[in-house]
């Protein structure tokens, strides 16, 4: 299940499952995405509850699938959820993020880890591949070689490999203060940074956006910017 609740400005969504590693079925994965987008927080804090972030699909729910790319779908339209929202997302990774873990992870805007957790894509043993978002996502974040090589293999990636990778930003041992710090900005700066970085459109189009969106802001924050100017 998916549980949510809203904390001095932040929505802390957790992923609730632990008896099963917070391993995802369907309706986990339209929990999350409505968590997600109903978000009226300017900073969504994304956790596993219990000694793993996600393990992925409920791979009993996988072996029973009828419609196996309607699943796949489900798991996109979670992803592009959170990585399209207004509200920037915070993921605290803490022990194992596995599969679709690892996918969900990747539609974050920023990855934090603590020194216990650990990733891996363990489908291509079994004769699959993370296919909610993660062949689009990994390259981008990680590179190509890294991202073949992490798929590919199948191996385990340790706090400080995915830091080395770009897979996450930081290495903490409480993911949730970076939450709480990048809250301590301005909400409409947040939003602003976090469409630009995201647009995908051509360099010139998202050049124009950028200047537009630096210009409202520096209208709406005139009092604050000059009061920096003496510091």
């Amino acid at each position: 299940m998916i549980r949510t609740r809203d904390d001095d400005g932040i929505r802390v969504v957790t992923i609730d499952r632990p008896a099963r590693r917070n391993a995802l079925r369907p309706e986990d994965l339209t929990a999350l995405r409505t968590a997600v987008a109903d978000a009226d927080a300017p900073v969504t804090y994304l956790r596993g509850a219990g000694e793993a972030f996600c393990a992925g699909a409920d791979l009993d729910v996988v072996a029973a699938l009828d419609d196996p790319e309607s699943f796949a779908r489900a798991g996109q339209r979670a992803a592009e959820a959170i990585a399209g929202a207004e509200t920037v997302v915070v993921c605290g990774i803490d022990g194992a993020a596995r599969g679709g873990g690892v996918e969900i992870a990747l539609a974050a805007d920023l990855r934090i880890a603590t020194p216990a957790a650990t990733f891996a894509e363990p489908g291509v043993q079994f004769g699959l591949f993370g296919a909610w978002g993660g062949t689009v996502r990994l390259p981008r974040i990680m590179g190509e070689g890294d991202a073949l090589d992490f798929a590919l293999s199948g191996r385990v990636l340790d706090a400080d490999e995915a830091l080395r990778t770009g897979l996450v930003s930081r290495v903490v041992d409480d993911p949730r203060s970076v939450a709480d710090e990048i809250a301590s900005g301005k909400p409409d700066a947040l939003r602003a940074i976090k469409r630009r970085v995201r647009d995908r459109r051509d360099d010139e189009a998202q050049e124009r956006a950028e200047a537009t969106a630096f210009a409202e802001l520096v209208a709406e924050h005139a009092d604050d910017i000059a009061a920096t100017r003496g510091e």
